[in-house]
């Protein structure tokens, strides 16, 4: 009896396969942005580099494009109609201390990688939610909580093992394939599936963090004060706030149940009698309702975003701003202050200067290098909201565009599809990407929100 090329699938792999419309593939595609849901025609749950060789093998005979997640954190786009590669599974992590190098597999969430170091004495650039993947999240760049005095997570990436359109497995550096190795870092998963990174780890002897939040009343001197301070900041420390707006709910403590809130976040790698001198302005502003900060081991840095742990529904947007100057401030209050009532989550405005304006050693195609600070923005999206969510997250980053770079980080690009597209990159850098994407990957195989490709008028697929 003749084989099917599916059947041959599944015996060649060393997890499983399922069709796209199995329930038990729903453990597979869900994404942690419970606003995307994917509706693949296969699911590939690959336990190696090799299972995702043959899965694109599979997919290249089949006319099908490739999609790969991991946690799900970055999801914008659905990945519908697509052989659907779920790297979970993949959970290797080897420290080399003497090198001060980490090797880690395609589904190795930061955690891992924070723990495992940790006794040596090292950190990863990783960043505000240890629950992250660490490819997807370094493919785009990558910014944390040592990122001005180190850089995007991706500058510090020494290899990266690929499968490439051809269903090969191959290692790329910069001396193996430099074209290759500068667009991968920085473009996503555009030109192949990442199957293991390696990268520098740094040493962290001391840390210093927390966060400060401030009530409604507040938040007005609490934000303009953060715009004088945070540029007179050293390297060593890497700060954001973010506009809040917490549920009314048991959890929450009762002065910012329901309103809008600010919460100051403070990195600092070095000593605490230093970095207590350096948040203490911010201290001085008012009385915050909460106050984390405080000496503390770079293993506990989940504590200064606390992010959800959770998976949401959500719509993000991103951008870059050149200044953070009194009318920035002012216009952000008037579309997302304590007297606006529309339906956001957050509005973050996050520090960047330092590594991060700095060209890496070896260059790489990440976006941001241009901008002061960077915005985050994301609007609950549950069903009720799917409509309005766009609408309220795309109207902060247009109010701020008069002070914009015109480009944003690719990580927070978030769910704007060509419109992203059009912004993560400089024109010369885009270019550069949609030429090393045709050499690679010439019938645009990889798929992905940000997939770098010509536009569909020039013919591209």
């Amino acid at each position: 009896m003749q084989v099917s090329r599916y059947e041959r699938l599944a015996r060649e792999l060393g997890g499983p396969v399922f069709p796209g419309d199995d329930p038990a593939a729903a453990d597979e595609t869900t994404a942690f942005n419970t606003a995307v849901t994917h509706r693949p025609a296969v699911v590939v749950a690959a336990r190696s580099a090799a299972d995702m060789a043959a899965a694109v093998r599979y997919a290249a005979h089949q006319g099908l494009p490739v999609s790969v997640q991991a946690t799900g954190h970055g999801a914008a786009e659905p990945a519908d109609g697509t052989v659907f590669v779920s790297t979970k599974a993949m959970q290797g992590v080897h420290i080399d201390r003497a090198a001060r190098l980490a090797r880690v597999e395609a589904g190795v969430r930061w955690r891992t990688v924070i723990d495992t170091a940790a006794p040596f004495g090292l950190a990863p650039l990783s960043g505000s939610s240890s629950g992250v993947g660490v490819v997807g999240y370094t493919l785009g760049g990558g910014m944390g909580h040592l990122a001005r005095r180190h850089g995007f997570a991706a500058d510090l990436v020494r290899s990266v093992e690929m499968v490439s359109a051809d269903g090969e497995i191959r290692t790329v550096t910069a001396d193996s394939d430099p074209e290759l190795f500068w667009a991968v870092r920085g473009g996503q998963s555009s030109f192949g599936l990442v199957s293991a990174l390696e990268f520098d780890l740094v040493p962290v002897p001391e840390f210093f963090g927390g966060a400060l939040v401030f009530p409604s009343e507040a938040v007005e001197d609490a934000l303009h004060a953060f715009s004088h301070w945070a540029p007179t900041m050293p390297e060593a420390v890497t700060t954001s706030v973010a506009l809040l707006r917490l549920p009314a709910i048991e959890e929450v403590p009762p002065p910012l149940r329901g309103v809008v809130s600010l919460a100051l976040r403070f990195g600092f790698a070095g000593p605490s009698d230093r970095g207590e001198a350096l948040i203490a302005p911010m201290r001085r502003v008012a009385p915050p309702v909460l106050d984390s900060v405080a000496p503390m081991p770079f293993a506990a840095v989940d504590a200064i975003h606390m992010d959800p742990t959770e998976p949401m529904p959500a719509v993000t947007r991103g951008g870059l701003l050149r200044e953070l100057s009194p009318a920035v401030v002012e216009t952000l209050l008037a579309v997302a202050g304590p007297g606006v009532d529309v339906p956001l989550a957050m509005v973050e405005l996050r520090l960047m200067g330092g590594a991060l304006a700095r060209p890496p050693k070896v260059e790489n195609a990440v976006a941001g290098r241009d901008g002061a600070y960077s915005l985050s923005v994301i609007a609950p999206a549950p069903p009720q909201l799917t409509d309005i969510a766009p609408v309220v997250a795309g109207g902060v980053v247009d109010a701020l565009e008069p002070w914009s770079t015109g480009t944003s980080l690719v990580n927070f690009a978030g769910n704007g599809g060509e419109a992203a597209l059009r912004r993560a990159w400089s024109g010369d850098t885009l270019q550069r990407l949609r030429r090393i994407k045709a050499a690679v990957d010439p019938t645009n195989l990889f798929g992905g929100a940000l997939t770098v490709r010509e536009p569909a008028s020039a013919g591209a697929r």
